[in-house]
């Protein structure tokens, strides 16, 4: 085990900590002795700075890590525990609450846990948090909001704005409003220094801003086009008029803080300050949930108004004035938007009356990504298409939340059209719940309504139900054959083979997977260029057919056709799957090292893609594997570590008969070896491990 890895999903600190140690060790001491500590404060006050900086220096004292969950980007309390879910990969089991999966997944764990902008979600927030730690009590949390959670159990810590100097003063005193301000205008302006001369401005500036930290990030980024002394001068003429305007657009009343007053005046001044493009673009940019790139700007901001050839430079301008953070990535820029600007900009886009248009433009950019997505799924590009819709995980939620409430069939399409996210990529619990809601929403007939019956065919499959996969499949072959949509049907009919043959009832299986292949000419080698889904569906349902009835070299040399395929097209989620059949046919044959060779294969490419059906799988095959070799210690850790993935995916090996009864085999032969305490003891080390140290010891490498 590599002792210095801490996992966790923390972001890197993107600019330096100024001030605030006392208030960082204070929070440190309570997350120390509490379960629950939460951050309140105004907008803009730097509740979620001081908690991640907080976060980052506790990570040495929890051993399973510290865990982000950014909640701003969500609408519906109730895809709250599937967020949390998410951050660890855990979609849950079949018919068992969402909640209950991640408590069990927490069980035995010490982590802390940090959920970032409650406020508007706080009664889910509240039910959620207590549910969790009530159930896990390794489980530390740490919550922003704008108010309190409301729990008996947790302890409030109030941030207020930074620290004012004496404006009296002489000489420049300790203040951390000045020193935030002065080391960030050495930031913009290189050289920036504090002087007798302009001393003065700085103090009024700090007086004005009322030490909120935001307020200074912007005001000292207008260093860059503006001289301190103008810019201090602008200010003060502005904070009456832009605090009038922003009262009437936000209803505030006599009683609001000042520095809800600062805050206002220093996103608006900024707003008042930027060209009219960028005032428009930022606007328009509020619609994106997460993060984003200048493609999606592209196409869902740019009109008459916005030409496409000024996005560059306008995202430029906005990075330079921090109302956008640059976020470079291994998947090329992207950008983000603090929430107190993109709720500033939802105002005036609202205002503008163009939030409708641009909300469905924001969607149907989401629909386009994923139907091209979905078409060049099994293809060369898995990876980076795995890539890209991670990192637009939340557009993509926004864009569903949207169309539900809409209700003019786009959810149905949309949420079909993921079917791959859904299935490969370790979400099915949530696409599950997207799935079904867009079915009950919209009973139109046609493709779009086909496609989703068999994507949540597919996702209930892989969570174990497999009753409900071959209810769903049969439904969805129903509606293609009425339409007479020869692909749907087929695909549809490939689901219900998978659904059969999970379940055992070989006969059926064949016979559908059968009738899907006689559709297709010949072998993979006539398939054309492209490689349909269930084409390699109903190889696997054949494939399980063969080894179950112990038709070893059928099933070898049909999946050397399926490898062959794949590799040709340069597919690796299907690929590896041919693999994990593969693997189990080695063992048949008695051996082991090429079956080993199978299934560390097939595991490299579940985990890359976080696909935690095949990484459950894989791992068990690999216990399989250690245990024909002798290696007992290693069988428990092994199953323990794929105990570990069942709990995040759904019902253990898929709740297919034959995987289950070959994994209890396992077991007892290993108990045998061991004796009850070791194995326990091996077993509990791989359950609650860090999952990727335990894929890690899996494929040999530690």
């Amino acid at each position: 085990m590599v002792e210095d890895a801490r996992p966790g999903n923390l972001p890197a600190e993107t600019s330096s900590w100024v001030g605030r140690h006392g208030e960082v060790e204070r929070v440190c001491r309570m997350c120390a002795r509490s379960q629950l500590v939460t951050l309140t404060g105004a907008g803009g006050v730097g509740k979620t700075r001081l908690a991640l900086k907080a976060a980052g220096l506790l990570a040495a004292r929890f051993r399973h890590g510290v865990w982000l969950v950014e909640l701003s980007p969500l609408h519906e309390g109730a895809l709250l525990a599937h967020a949390i879910a998410e951050s660890f990969r855990v979609p849950g089991r079949p018919a068992r609450p969402v909640i209950e999966s991640v408590a069990a997944y927490l069980a035995g764990r010490e982590l802390l846990l940090v959920l970032d902008t409650c406020e508007h979600l706080i009664d889910d927030c509240r039910t959620v948090t207590e549910a969790l730690l009530a159930l896990s009590p390794g489980l530390r949390v740490l919550a922003t909001s704008r108010s309190p959670l409301g729990l008996p159990i947790e302890q409030v810590v109030t941030v207020e704005p930074l620290t004012l100097p004496v404006r009296t003063a002489r000489t420049a005193p300790e203040s951390d409003a000045l020193t935030l301000l002065t080391v960030r205008a050495a930031e913009a302006v290189p050289g920036f220094t504090v002087t007798d001369t302009n001393r003065g401005d700085l103090l009024r500036l700090c007086a004005r801003l009322e030490g909120l930290p935001l307020a200074i990030e912007l005001a000292a980024a207008r260093l860059r086009e503006l001289p301190l002394a103008e810019l201090t001068e602008r200010m003060d003429d502005r904070f009456a008029v832009l605090d009038d305007i922003a009262g009437t657009r936000y209803g505030t009343g006599p009683t609001e803080p000042p520095w809800h007053r600062a805050l206002r005046t220093a996103v608006g001044w900024s707003h008042e300050l930027c060209t009219p493009p960028e005032r428009l673009l930022w606007a328009r940019l509020s619609v994106f949930a997460g993060s984003f790139d200048a493609a999606a700007v592209r196409r869902v901001c740019t009109d008459e108004r916005l030409p496409r050839a000024d996005v560059p430079a306008l995202l430029a301008a906005l990075v330079d004035k921090s109302v956008l953070t640059w976020l470079p990535t291994g998947g090329g820029e992207r950008y983000r938007m603090l929430d107190t600007i993109r709720e500033y900009g939802v105002h005036w886009l609202h205002d503008l009356g163009e939030e409708p248009a641009l909300r469905r433009r924001h969607r149907d950019g989401c629909l386009d990504l994923a139907r091209r997505g979905g078409a060049a799924w099994l293809g060369p590009d898995q990876y980076r298409w795995y890539d890209r819709m991670h990192a637009e995980h939340d557009n993509l939620r926004a864009a569903l939340e949207f169309s539900l409430v809409e209700k003019d069939g786009t959810a149905l399409d949309l949420a079909g059209s993921l079917w791959f996210f859904w299935s490969a990529c370790g979400l099915t619990r949530e696409g599950q719940a997207f799935l079904e809601r867009a079915l009950a929403a919209d009973a139109r007939p046609g493709r779009a309504r086909s496609r989703a019956l068999w994507a949540l065919a597919l996702v209930l499959v892989c969570r174990g139900d497999k009753e409900g996969g071959a209810v769903r499949a049969a439904e969805s072959l129903a509606a293609a054959e009425r339409d007479g949509d020869v692909y749907e049907a087929r695909t549809a009919l490939s689901a219900y083979a998978a659904a059969k043959s999970s379940d055992g009832d070989l006969d059926a299986a064949e016979a559908a997977a059968g009738k899907v292949l006689s559709g297709y000419p010949g072998t993979a080698d006539a398939l054309g260029g492209g490689l349909p889904l269930a084409v390699l569906l109903a190889w696997c349902s054949q494939c399980h057919v063969h080894l179950v009835r112990g038709e070893v070299g059928r099933a070898v040399v049909l999946m050397g056709r399926m490898r062959a395929a794949c590799d040709r097209r340069g597919e690796r989620w299907m690929r590896a799957y041919a693999d994990f059949f593969l693997a189990q046919a080695e063992l048949r044959r008695h051996r082991p090292r090429a079956a080993r060779r199978h299934a560390r294969d097939a595991l490299e490419v579940k985990h890359r893609m976080h696909d935690s059906l095949g990484v459950g799988l894989t791992v068990a095959v690999l216990a399989r594997v250690a245990s024909a070799a002798g290696q007992a210690e290693r069988v428990a850790r092994l199953l323990g570590l794929a105990d570990q993935v069942w709990a995040t995916v759904g019902a253990p090996q898929a709740g297919v008969a034959e995987l289950i009864a070959a994994c209890g085999q396992c077991e007892r032969q290993a108990r045998g070896a061991l004796g009850d305490r070791a194995f326990e003891t091996a077993f509990e080390r791989g359950r609650t491990g860090v999952l990727d140290e335990g894929v890690a010891y899996a494929l040999g490498r530690v």
